[in-house]
């Protein structure tokens, strides 16, 4: 498995991203630049587009207009696994993991899937499991983990296949407040550890407050507001339509 340069930073640009189903614009005009290293949150209302833009950048879907590029290589017409190639992952919001395999064989597949050999696969499965603090089910069905284990296996499937950058769509999803914060430890280290950039969908706003350096907001596919967490919480339009005078 060919080692990737970690030290040259790369940048991830979406440039003017739409994805229209049937006239109606579920990703309208959306751009944004992520670099190895940092992490950036994805927020809003449900149904404004966040898990739709995810899968236009991986390739589950073709954008209807727009750029995805990587490293200056645009990945916008590639199927997911060429886009992979390219050096992105994703975790789903509902957990998809390969449930008759073990843990340790789940991580395997997916280093397999990127050129890794048999032997450097079980190295690097061991390795993730470890820092995941699940290795102690590496022997287990996928099926038989706790929930919150589950997610973190998810992580580890994902950092597998050694990307530059991470896309997680709501990782703390089904959580109880500990495991949350558990999430965010784990995550927090992900980018400097890693070298990866994070791209992180989540609705739980105390994690992303706390894990996020900038956030990026969307409402009915637009972007309303990007900047730190302090200036989004007091950023009027997303009060008005996201967070709430709660907030």
């Amino acid at each position: 498995m060919e080692p990737r340069d970690e030290k040259r930073t790369s940048v991830l640009e979406i440039r003017k991203l739409c994805k229209s189903f049937a006239g109606l614009k579920a990703v309208d005009d959306v751009s944004f630049t992520l670099s190895t290293g940092e992490i950036l949150g994805l927020i809003g209302p449900n149904g404004s587009g966040k898990t739709t833009l995810i899968n236009v950048v991986t390739g589950l879907l073709r954008s209807t207009s727009g750029s995805v590029i990587v490293d200056g290589v645009e990945t916008t017409k590639k199927p997911p696994h060429r886009v992979a190639r390219a050096g992105l992952a994703r975790t789903f919001q509902t957990i998809r993991l390969f449930r008759e395999l073990s843990v340790l064989e789940n991580v395997e597949v997916a280093a397999v899937s990127q050129g890794a050999s048999r032997k450097e696969a079980v190295s690097i499965a061991g390795d993730l499991l470890e820092e995941m603090g699940i290795a102690q089910w590496a022997s287990s069905l996928a099926s038989e983990l706790p929930f919150g284990h589950q997610r973190k296996l998810e992580i580890a499937r994902a950092l597998a296949m050694r990307p530059k950058f991470l896309l997680l769509d709501e990782p703390a999803a089904g959580l109880n407040e500990n495991e949350s914060d558990l999430l965010l430890e784990l995550l927090r280290d992900i980018p400097a550890r890693k070298h990866v950039g994070l791209l992180v969908v989540e609705h739980d706003m105390r994690l992303m407050m706390n894990l996020c350096a900038r956030l990026h907001v969307l409402n009915y596919g637009k972007t309303i507001a990007e900047g730190t967490p302090a200036e989004v919480r007091t950023n009027h339009e997303v009060v008005t339509a996201y967070l709430g005078t709660s907030a």
